[in-house]
């Protein structure tokens, strides 16, 4: 005591037992340090001023189990401190009245770490967040939400820049997806405004070609409504090819391949009502011309077989073909080519979409593998003796099942002969060996992008394709 105040160091236990003080004191009030007891356990140990919490100080909140450590105004924590958080996590930076206010740092308890602005408790303003996934955003913040313009770097590599919304993209943006697909465009709720739910070959409905020749494919990115979907290039597209498994005898001399070996035979199921196997195309040599294919039942869909478009092009342009009425910005395709996750295929057979398009060339079919045979329909079997037909022939009906002949025209039919034919097919003369038997195929496109952009992979398209024989060519004359 000092002229009967208060004055040095003493203990003080309020009327309201409630509270207890022990510390320095000056002129009857608390000034200098001390500490400011609860009796639930709580705590103030730090600067005291004219009787008032002012200065730095550590507070501990037993309800809680939150300690703070640093400036105090009036009681409040106020000015530059940390909070340490008993649930985990930890903050620090700027308080006003008790709440996060201005630039601070936040880690939550699950590990992840926000530096950036805060307004009354909540991530608001400009800021930089590191999730414990490995992600990473950097851009504007409203309440808590990412709302405004915004980076975020995945940890897989992907990236998206744009505008955001709740949290999620929102507007016009860009995204470079781990897998090479870029996607620049409106943004609804985190999904593109125009997302691509199929893949369409152009062209006529039955695609026509000669043995021997090849033809060159469109195909576009289509929307449920039919819609192209120019906004998003490089999704990775694979070509191959199905034979029909049972053919028709109106298209094929041959019913089907009996298949030896090792290989398995799993068939395919077609939109067009029967099922193919699979079958090799062949892989054609760097700048090697297109031959031309034979006109389609409609007219007005050859004009994806234009002579232009059959001109050799180099892989690279190949993979950034751009469609001539959509002229777009040089240094969007600049940054296709450049991009991290962006392969470049070594087949013809791989292609990348660009702006919604992609282009397939000289795509041909192959001469059967060594382990396809061909079996020929027994009705049309070439006899050596043109007075003679085959006894008991049988045929197959569309379904591939053997049709037996009625006992009238088995009597009338002489005996069978007997040749290699019954097993094989005879060795054609004109070179035509080499290459796909005539009859009914199946073009595939499919989608082998990985990882499957957004967690969704496109369905297979599909073109029926029949291969006509090729014109026989007359001998030389003699000189």
């Amino acid at each position: 005591m000092r002229r009967m105040v208060r004055d040095g160091y003493g203990h003080y236990l309020y009327p309201n037992t409630f509270f207890r003080y022990e510390g320095e004191w000056k002129d009857g009030k608390k000034h200098g340090h001390g500490k400011l007891l609860f009796k639930d356990g709580s705590y103030y140990d730090g600067e005291f001023v004219d009787g008032e919490i002012i200065g730095m100080g550590q507070r501990y909140w037993s309800s809680s189990g939150n300690i703070y450590s640093g400036q105090f105004v009036l009681g409040e924590l106020h000015g530059h401190g940390v909070m340490i958080y008993k649930e985990g996590g930890k903050y620090e930076g700027e308080f006003y009245q008790g709440m996060r206010e201005g630039h601070g740092s936040l880690t939550d308890k699950n590990g992840q770490v926000y530096q950036g602005a805060f307004h009354e408790n909540k991530k608001h303003g400009v800021g930089q967040m590191v999730f414990n996934n490995g992600d990473s955003y950097e851009g504007d913040w409203i309440l808590d939400q990412r709302q405004g313009h915004g980076v975020m770097h995945y940890a897989d590599g992907s990236i998206y820049k744009g505008q955001w919304r709740n949290n999620v993209f929102n507007g016009q943006g860009l995204m470079i997806h781990c897998s090479g697909i870029i996607y620049d465009g409106l943004w609804i709720n985190g999904y593109p405004a125009t997302q691509a739910s199929k893949i369409v070959i152009l062209g006529p409905t039955v695609i026509k070609m000669v043995q021997g020749s090849s033809i060159t494919l469109k195909v576009q990115l289509q929307t449920d409504d039919g819609e192209v979907v120019r906004s998003e290039s490089g999704r990775a597209l694979k070509i191959w090819a199905g034979v029909r498994y049972v053919q028709l005898s109106a298209f094929s001399n041959l019913s089907f391949f009996k298949v030896t070996g090792d290989a398995e035979v799993k068939p395919i199921q077609t939109p067009f009502g029967f099922e193919c196997i699979a079958y090799p195309l062949t892989l054609p040599a760097s700048g090697e011309p297109e031959m031309g294919s034979s006109k389609s039942e409609h007219p007005e869909d050859d004009l994806c077989f234009q002579k232009e478009d059959l001109e050799p092009e180099s892989l690279l342009e190949s993979l950034l073909y751009r469609a001539k009425d959509d002229p777009d910005d040089q240094d969007e395709e600049s940054q296709l080519t450049s991009s991290p996750g962006n392969q470049t295929f070594s087949s013809p057979h791989y292609q990348q979409v660009n702006h919604g398009y992609a282009e397939f060339h000289n795509v041909s079919l192959a001469a059967p593998p060594p382990e396809y045979h061909p079996i020929m329909f027994l009705d049309s079997i070439p006899n050596k003796n043109e007075d003679q037909q085959p006894q008991d022939a049988e045929c197959l009906d569309n379904t591939g099942n053997p049709e037996k002949r009625s006992p009238q025209s088995r009597d009338k039919s002489p005996p069978r002969q007997k040749g290699p034919w019954l097993n094989q097919p005879p060795s054609p003369t004109d070179g035509s060996s080499s290459m796909a038997y005539p009859g009914e195929y199946v073009i595939m496109v499919q989608e082998i992008t990985t990882p499957p952009f957004l967690g969704k992979t496109l369905p297979t398209a599909f073109a029926h394709l029949k291969v006509l024989p090729r014109e026989k060519q007359p001998p030389p004359e003699d000189p």
